[in-house]
């Protein structure tokens, strides 16, 4: 075989070579931003503590977090593609999973970490709210979820209370003036109205449902398949973020947003108040299972949605 030919078949080669990288590079393009959604809750916190203390970068990802008012605003930024990531309950979640949207539960995050606050001391459980009006996040939220239960575990329905979806920020202000009788809200505006405005907490969400899952973190499909080194990467983020949370749980104050933290005392008792997840394990799954019940139950859903529609184990 003559030199030219060598050649040649050497420069067929590394064009084939050249071209397969640049394939992988596309499909695999781990230089874009990530964008991130979350809610103004210590639900998130994992999230705070990985991009305050510079965990993300550390990695090499560049992230923008972007904030949202309730679960289903959320979702729908994700199903329009504006996010790859989000922090966010699981009730929105499978809301979205249900009608189609492209998206994964990659970890838990939390569970617990909601309650139910009255201006009123005598109010002793939501049967004393009937004819009342309790505010939540949202139709979408988990903490409507959680409404919806209680008034039936108490032999109310729906009907017996208004329930107004309102930004969570403006609900202890609502609570303060008695525009509203009660809230069903999440940490930190349990302790901040319990703690700063001396209102009443009637129950905390663990005193409704027991180890209830509330907060996980999905990614869209899209996300996942293209970007599949970073996905692997924003988990393993999630879990040492999450386990520094339980190591230390007043030294990651620090990380957390101004608007979060109204002060340490009040901030410490509301993290002690949220059990937090690492793993997306059998026991996590089948206490998800056990909530979707809850919600067929309830008519929130109605269908079973199966492992590979629920999870992306990454």
């Amino acid at each position: 075989m003559s030199n030219q030919k060598i050649i040649g078949i050497i420069i067929a080669a590394l064009v084939v070579i050249v071209a397969i990288w640049a394939g992988l590079s596309f499909l695999n393009n781990d230089t874009e931003t990530v964008h991130i959604g979350y809610l103004p809750s210590d639900h998130d916190a994992a999230l705070f503590v990985a991009d305050a203390s510079g965990m993300y970068t550390d990695a090499g990802i560049k992230v923008e977090l972007h904030e949202y008012n309730n679960g289903g605003d959320l979702m729908s930024a994700m199903a329009s593609g504006d996010l790859d990531v989000g922090y966010v309950g699981i009730a929105p979640v499978v809301s979205s999973i249900s009608k189609g949207v492209p998206v994964k539960i990659v970890a838990g995050a939390q569970n617990e970490g909601s309650g139910l606050v009255s201006h009123d001391d005598s109010v002793t459980s939501i049967k004393d709210l009937k004819g009342k009006t309790v505010a939540t996040p949202g139709e979408a939220s988990i903490q409507n979820v959680l409404l919806k239960y209680d008034l039936k575990k108490n032999g109310l329905s729906s009907s017996d209370v208004k329930s107004p979806g309102m930004k969570v920020s403006s609900m202890n202000d609502a609570l303060k003036t008695g525009s509203i009788d009660a809230m069903l809200t999440y940490e930190p505006f349990v302790s901040i109205s319990e703690k700063t405005n001396n209102q009443h907490v009637v129950e905390r969400s663990g005193d409704i449902i027991p180890n209830h899952p509330c907060c996980v973190v999905v990614m869209s499909d899209k996300f996942i398949s293209e970007h599949s080194s970073q996905a692997q990467k924003i988990v393993d983020i999630h879990k040492q973020a999450t386990q520094k949370i339980i190591d230390d749980p007043d030294g990651i104050i620090q990380y957390l947003p101004s608007n979060i933290v109204s002060n340490e005392t009040v901030e410490k008792d509301s993290l002690s108040n949220i059990k937090w997840v690492t793993e997306l394990n059998d026991d996590y799954k089948t206490n998800v299972d056990s909530f979707l019940d809850i919600e067929k139950d309830l008519g929130i859903i109605n269908q079973t949605l199966t492992q590979e529609q629920l999870y992306a184990n990454i």
